[in-house]
């Protein structure tokens, strides 16, 4: 008896999402099967506007019986979807011999506002005869209002100029940080919506309130002391509708009635920290009863309507509390708090102190050569948080606007006649509320530890945008920090939202001639954009989401973006198949730059030459998965010529490259560039340079990322496991043994004899060089992808336990549910792999130097194990093609 069964069910990447825009939402859903091998072979999608009925009569869409094995992003093709409406959808699928399953459980969407003419709200912000619109306090804002009958439900539908929170009589509306977000606020600005009927009661006045920050809207951002680089006035926007028992509604919106007041709150910036008196705290503001006689009235802002796109990204929350494993007493007398991580967030303090005592917060991320609390990475940026308490009982706080990026605290004001507590201080660890995806594990423990940075650092850094660094003067979404990362990071968490938001935000920005700005969201400038490999971000990540999603909307979405990249670059060189003029970053941080330069020593318009072809070979793939024929054709010739074009300038005749460094050797061999012959001479030659540096790399943020790759794949892999597990300097391992708990922007960042790289761009949490993480998944454990069958419709299993481990093992969550790869060795010389399936997924492991007469498979030959498709020899090579299930598999 087959069981079969539907689990997980998502509506866009999300479950029971409220708020969408998108008219034709799309379905994914998980198959659960006792048997191996099975596939889905129909699906049946209802969808009802009763959660109790699924009669005819309620039904918006029914799709009846399809012939497809699609249960990922699956459209909705029903009738129109209304505004604020919520829909209920339930899914049957059969399998491969035609068993249907039971039906699933229910789960359901809601709409979100869906045009501009939706809107009833108005921009709102505080009279500036009043109140100063330029003050470094926050905004209070507040409105009563009355329920007239009974409630069935409440949303309210809320976004800013500047970063908000909200108060529903007295209570927090929801628990997202930094609302509404970091967008491309000229082209989009997001809006929250938050369910609030449990907060409101029949017949009773309610006040609504809202506190308004700078945010990234008009705060301090970058290193040239900018600030209103998105606008000058902090505004709010609300709408909220309340829908009666007996079928009517009622909407109470920001308009000129709310009323607005300073407050607790004296500064904040996401960079310098908050400042917070106690002794101002508006008590009960949010309350009906609260008295605003002496508050200032409010003033409508003209600002457009038409930029308001309900949200796209998973919300930033607080994800982790921590508390300090440590009091550190410096040798300059400084209290400081060690929290044992580096990591991104506030602290929460409970304390019990006299009226008017001013403590402040200072953050770190590392101590100095000499133990003391050391700030100077910072720049500019202050990182201090200030309470000044009330007195009284115990007080509680933490940064409302702010984020610091530190493990190390220092308290400055803590009264002498007074006990130090260090527990009435928690750390609270913030970002984008991604789900956690994929799992790395290995004999080796440093290269565990290496794995727990690369996931911390990206905990760091994807706070809503994926910042470079997250702790001095910049924080910003550098592209080519992105694109050469979002393939691990889709390993440890589900970026699909976060990367489609980003990518919007990429699109909003680039210019006209298609140049694509160094940082996004823009906040540069005109002249700061298009260097090679940082504007390929526009290429190289929606290929990657297409590839770990089975996304083809996002390819959509950025398919012009993408071409119009591809045009840019076409259109700068002095002749249209090299890119050889304009700024490039090169090979940033590369160990082989001449002496105070930043850059490697690969020649830049090899790099961007390289990029030029790849980018382009990667858009002919998207154009044919979209089905672009003549784009096809065009730009295969554009690809070839360029390749052409490369060879001539960069190759001997002889097939030597005339540049000498690792990166250059990397890129052509990554990239397909080079073929039989040159291609071997190359990676010889690659291989020579690293066994040089006595097996040490000397690449930076553009050769780092595939260099282990390209040594695994061209016969070297031996090379790419010293290279990694090298514990000197330079290496992964180096920084671990001094204290690392994320990834470091410079590989010395704290040099050998314990002093610092230099003051002006020294991050200690920098996730570019994580990237290694895609080669210890992907080449290691063995766990990849197929581009043929993409989002692991079909998975390939290539593990290497000639790694110089004696396991290793990885997991994914992905949309059919999860997959393992796992490889260990026995004493006898025999290896045990275990390979994991989900339903509606096949697989091929390819198992180097087995031998099909030596290999079980689930305890029997492999060709008649259950659920083996096919097994046979090639190459030196076993390959065995699997159907969904679990299997162990012994060589």
């Amino acid at each position: 008896m087959t069981t079969l069964s539907i689990s997980s069910l998502t509506c866009e990447y999300r479950v029971n999402p409220i708020g969408l825009d998108t008219t034709q939402p799309r379905f994914t859903w998980q198959l659960a099967s006792e048997n191996h091998y099975t596939m889905q072979s129909a699906y049946q999608i209802q969808v009802s506007r009763n959660e109790n009925s699924f009669e005819s009569s309620c039904l918006v869409w029914d799709s009846g019986h399809v012939q497809s094995e699609q249960s990922v992003l699956v459209v909705y093709e029903g009738q129109a979807l209304l505004p604020r409406n919520r829909y209920f959808y339930r899914v049957k699928v059969w399998n491969q011999t035609g068993s249907p399953s039971p039906w699933s459980e229910i789960a359901f969407w809601e709409m979100g506002q869906l045009s501009p003419d939706d809107w009833s709200a108005k921009w709102i912000t505080p009279h500036a005869a009043s109140m100063d619109p330029e003050a470094e306090e926050a905004f209070y804002l507040r409105k009563t209002f009355t329920v007239r009958k009974a409630i069935r439900k409440a949303t309210i539908y809320a976004t800013s100029l500047g970063i908000y929170e909200l108060e529903l009589n007295g209570a927090r509306v929801g628990d997202w940080e930094f609302t509404p977000g970091w967008t491309s606020y000229r082209h989009r600005l997001q809006v929250q919506t938050y369910e609030v009927t449990s907060l409101l009661q029949h017949g009773e006045n309610h006040t609504i309130g809202a506190v308004l920050a700078n945010g990234w809207y008009k705060g301090d951002l970058a290193w040239k002391n900018q600030r209103n680089i998105f606008g000058d006035v902090r505004a709010l926007f609300l709408q909220l509708h309340i829908e009666y028992t007996d079928g009517t509604s009622e909407i109470t919106v920001s308009d000129d009635s709310w009323r607005a007041s300073f407050g607790p709150v004296r500064m904040s910036e996401l960079y310098h920290g908050e400042t917070y008196d106690a002794n101002l705290e508006l008590s009960e503001w949010s309350m009906s009863t609260y008295q605003d006689d002496n508050w200032c009235p409010v003033t409508v802002l003209d600002h457009s309507k038409d930029i308001l796109v309900m949200q796209e990204n998973e919300p930033s929350r607080i994800t982790q509390h921590m508390k300090p494993i440590t009091v550190i007493e410096t040798p300059s007398g400084e209290t400081v708090l060690d929290f044992g991580q580096n990591m991104v967030g506030k602290v929460h303090m409970r304390l019990e102190l006299p009226v008017g005592t001013r403590l402040q917060l200072l953050h770190a991320e590392v101590l100095d050569q000499e133990g003391n609390f050391y700030i100077g990475n910072l720049r500019h940026a202050k990182q201090t948080v200030t309470y000044v308490c009330k007195g009284g009982g115990e007080e509680q706080y933490e940064p409302h606007f702010s984020f610091q990026g530190f493990r190390y605290v220092k308290v400055v004001g803590w009264p002498r006649d007074t006990a130090f507590d260090a527990e009435r201080f928690t750390g609270h660890v913030i970002h984008t509320d991604m789900a956690a995806s994929g799992t790395f594990e290995c004999s080796h423990p440093l290269l565990n530890k290496l794995q727990q940075n690369i996931v911390w650092g990206q905990r760091g850094n994807f706070l809503d945008v994926p910042t470079d660094c997250p702790q001095r003067d910049e924080r910003l979404g550098w592209t080519g920090d992105a694109q050469v990362f979002i393939r691990t990071a889709a390993f440890n968490y589900d970026v699909a939202l976060f990367f489609t938001k980003w990518l919007r935000d990429l699109k909003a920005d680039q210019h006209e001639n298609g140049g694509v700005p160094f940082v996004i969201p823009d906040v540069l400038g005109p002249n700061d954009h298009s260097s090679s490999a940082w504007g390929d971000a526009a290429v190289i990540c929606p290929w990657t989401m297409y590839q770990i999603y089975g996304d083809k909307r996002v390819l959509e979405e950025q398919y012009d973006s993408m071409k119009a990249w591809i045009t840019y670059m076409r259109s700068q060189g002095e002749n249209e198949y090299l890119w050889n003029t304009g700024f490039h970053f090169g090979d940033w941080l590369g160990l082989d730059a001449k002496e105070g330069s930043y850059v490697g020593a690969t020649p830049r318009d090899l790099i961007a030459t390289c990029f030029y072809a790849y980018s382009t070979s990667l858009f002919v793939k998207a154009a044919e998965v979209l089905e672009r024929s003549e784009d096809v054709a065009t730009y295969s010739e554009l690809y070839e010529r360029i390749v052409e074009g490369f060879t001539h300038e960069f190759l001997t005749p002889s097939g030597r490259l005339a540049a000498h460094t690792q990166t250059a050797h990397v890129l052509p061999l990554m990239f397909g560039l080079v073929k039989g012959s040159t291609r071997d001479r190359l990676a010889k030659m690659l291989a020579e340079y690293v066994v040089e540096q006595n097996n040490h790399l000397t690449t930076g943020f553009v050769g780092t990322p595939y260099l282990c790759h390209v040594l695994s794949e061209n016969g070297y892999h031996d090379l790419a496991v010293k290279l990694v597990q090298q514990e000197d300097y330079p290496s992964w391992l180096y920084s671990i043994h001094k204290g690392a708990t994320t990834i470091w922007e410079h590989w010395d960042g704290i040099k050998p004899d314990g002093s610092f790289w230099s003051d002006d761009m020294n991050s200690y949490n920098h996730y570019a060089y994580g990237s290694i993480g895609d080669w210890l998944y992907r080449v290691v454990a063995g766990l990849d992808s197929d581009d043929q069958q993409p989002g692991y419709k079909r998975i390939q299993f290539r593990p290497r336990p000639d790694s110089g481990l004696e396991y290793a093992k990885a997991s994914l969550h992905s949309s059919y549910g999860k997959i393992r790869s796992e490889w260990k060795k026995e004493a006898d010389g025999r290896v045990v792999y275990e390979f994991q399936l989900p339903p509606n997924t096949t697989g091929l492991a390819t198992l180097r130097g087995a031998t099909l007469a030596a290999a079980s498979v689930n305890g029997q030959a492999a060709q008649t194990a259950s659920g083996v498709l096919s097994a046979a020899e090639s190459d030196g090579e076993l390959r065995i093609e699997l159907g969904s299930g679990t299997y162990s598999i012994i060589c």
